[in-house]
Parts: structure tokens; sequence; C-alpha cells
């Protein structure tokens, strides 16, 4: 049967609308652990939640009238979301390049993967890390290689006084620190 003649009510196949979006041209950089999460993510909702709800809605199809079975239902809409997040996280993985920001320990140049304590022009401090926008979270103090404030900062040096556009004008970084998670089994 053509998917123009289902009955859908919740907007089943919004993906494109979920994708954060990446420069043209752009890569999906991500760090090794952001991966792993996603890839862990993805296996679980493989082997573990799609397989319980499956089994739940066959039960509940076994039951009789589908109409106002609520377990049929539910578990039909669950089994969709799982699905859709199953695609999603499947072509992020697929366009993802792992960058491994250890290797650049010691720099003192601003790259993907960089904590940065910088001081703006009303003498605020701020720590943030430049992340993978798959991975980045804001409440902890992460932010997404293609926010502005990391493209502002992205090749800059400590010591650097940047500049970052915004809405209430230009603001003036400056660069106090910058640290890389140091390599596995390094004793730096």
């Amino acid at each position: 049967m053509s998917k123009a003649f289902t009955k859908e009510i919740d907007g089943a196949d919004d993906d494109e609308l979920a994708l954060p979006p990446l420069p043209a041209g752009g890569k999906n950089y991500i760090t090794p652990t952001g991966f792993a999460r996603l890839r862990s993510e993805l296996l679980n909702l493989m082997d573990n939640e799609r397989p319980k709800v499956v089994d739940i809605v066959h039960w509940a199809a076994s039951n009789g009238d589908r109409s106002e079975n609520g377990d049929y239902l539910y578990g039909k809409k669950r089994l969709r979301e799982i699905d859709r997040r199953i695609r999603f996280l499947t072509k992020r993985m697929e366009i993802a390049e792992i960058v491994d920001p250890a290797v650049h320990a010691g720099s003192d140049q601003i790259f993907f993967g960089a904590t940065v304590t910088y001081v703006d022009d009303e003498s605020v401090e701020r720590t943030i890390t430049i992340m993978g926008i798959d991975e980045a979270e804001s409440h902890e103090s992460q932010v997404s290689w293609i926010s502005p404030v990391a493209r502002a900062l992205l090749k800059a040096r400590l010591g650097d006084e940047v500049h970052l556009p915004t809405p209430g004008g230009v603001r003036n970084l400056e660069v106090v620190s910058v640290q890389y998670p140091k390599r596995e089994g390094s004793s730096e």
C-alpha cells in the first residue's frame, strides 16, 4: 500500500527536520567518546528496546480488536519512534568524522576538542569545550564546533583576542587557557 494512503497522526518521517544543520560542504566532526556514545545508543535500541516493543505489539495484536487496544496503539507509535531514531543515528554515524582532540595535547592553539577559558569585554570568565554537533551538551559548557563562539575561537592561540559578532554588537574575547584531554596511557 502506498504511504500516501496510510494514516499517520504524528508526522512519522520528520527525520530531516531533526537533523542539526551542517555547514555546506562541512563534515560531522565528533570525538571518539561521542561516537562511542552514539554507537552504544544505536546498539541498545536495536538489541534491547526494539525487540521488547515488538514483543508487546505482537502480544497486543493477538488480543483482537486493535482499534481500541492501547497497548497496540502505543506500541506501534513507540516502534515508529525507535525506528526513526535508529535511522537518524545510522545516518549521523555514516557521515561522522572521528577526531581525537588528544593529538593536540600541549598545544596553545584552539582546535576541535579544546577546552577554552576566555574573558569577555565585561570581565566575565567562561570555560567551554568545543565538541561535535551530535555530542555537545550546553548544560555541561560544551558548544558545537559550528556555533558562533566556537568559530570565533577556532585557530586562535593562548593570549589572542578574538571578535565575536552578536546581535547586540561585537564582543571581544581574550583567550586565557587552552587545554586538551591527555592521550590514553600518556604521563603528560
